[in-house]
């Protein structure tokens, strides 16, 4: 957090309060670009960590990389499970999205232009929040995403766990240490076992909504979709692929031979750089500048 910003000609405006007051979990940090001319395109960026852990503070990365290009991020913390298990997180990024389509400007942000980005358990919750800007729902959360009225122009879901439920799925494929399923196995039960038996569980497996094929209300915008060959969750990002191509919806599956899990957050490294390469080209085709 302190990686002196101003240095990349960014600026970083913290801990704006995006809910009630006073409680951590409802803010947000702002990344400006301050060589760029207003309106700017707007990263929403949501973190990763297994629905348990990390903020945005831990994420200070994610806002500079976006911000050097030109863009006005937010990253947003949200309640963490087991405490606050499914829907929680994603009833506050609905509240973080409704309340930067309102602000975004007074900070020199075009919410007209917005990108949904985040990795891991945060590419999860943006492809939720992307289905319920475009598809017509009844979770509460997902009618205040949709009454926005904006579809994002791009999503960008990196090393994403795209179904929660069932993570014995991922043994079923091929054989994983036992520590590693043991992780896999924490995040479903964390996430999923406290919610409420009232609540659809829908979105916290959003490959499994994309791939039923049911037209949206609204166009489905490209998405943008890195892995690397070593992460476990890979198959779900070709799963994800697979069924955007079976909805007509463009998007790029971009796979890093030998790459670990998250590998683009290690941003001084080769194939992080590459990846961010083609994410910054993706986007520039995508999202007017």
């Amino acid at each position: 957090p302190r990686s002196r910003p101003e240095g990349h000609g960014v600026e970083v405006v913290r801990d704006v309060a995006y809910g009630a007051r006073g409680a951590h979990h409802r803010l947000l940090d702002v990344s400006l670009p301050r060589a760029h001319k207003e309106p700017r395109p707007v990263v929403l960026y949501v973190h990763g960590g297994g629905f348990r852990i990390l903020s945005k503070d831990s994420h200070w990365v994610m806002g500079l990389a976006f911000a050097r290009r030109g863009y006005v991020v937010f990253v947003v913390n949200y309640r963490l499970a087991p405490r606050h298990p499914y829907p929680a997180a994603l009833e506050d990024c609905a509240d973080a999205y409704a309340w930067v389509a309102q602000n975004a400007g007074r900070y020199g942000g075009d919410p007209s232009r917005i990108v949904f980005a985040g990795e891991s358990a945060g590419a999860n919750l943006v492809t939720s929040m992307t289905i319920a800007a475009s598809y017509e729902r009844p979770e509460p959360f997902a009618r205040k995403i949709f009454q926005v009225g904006v579809v994002p122009k791009a999503t960008v879901p990196a090393c994403g766990i795209f179904q929660v439920s069932d993570t014995e799925r991922f043994l079923r494929r091929r054989p994983l240490p036992p520590y590693l399923f043991d992780r896999l196995q924490e995040v479903e039960h964390s996430y999923l076992d406290g919610a409420p038996g009232s609540v659809s569980l829908d979105l916290a497996d959003p490959v499994c909504v994309l791939e039923r094929g049911d037209a949206p209300s609204r166009p489905l915008p490209p998405f943008f979709l890195p892995c690397g060959t070593k992460d476990p969750l890979l198959d779900d990002t070709r799963r994800l692929g697979k069924a955007l191509d079976g909805l007509g919806v463009r998007n790029e599956v971009h796979i890093y031979p030998g790459e670990v899990h998250a590998f683009h957050a290690f941003v001084w490294r080769p194939a992080a750089k590459a990846c961010w390469r083609e994410t910054y080209r993706f986007l520039d085709e995508h999202v007017p500048g």
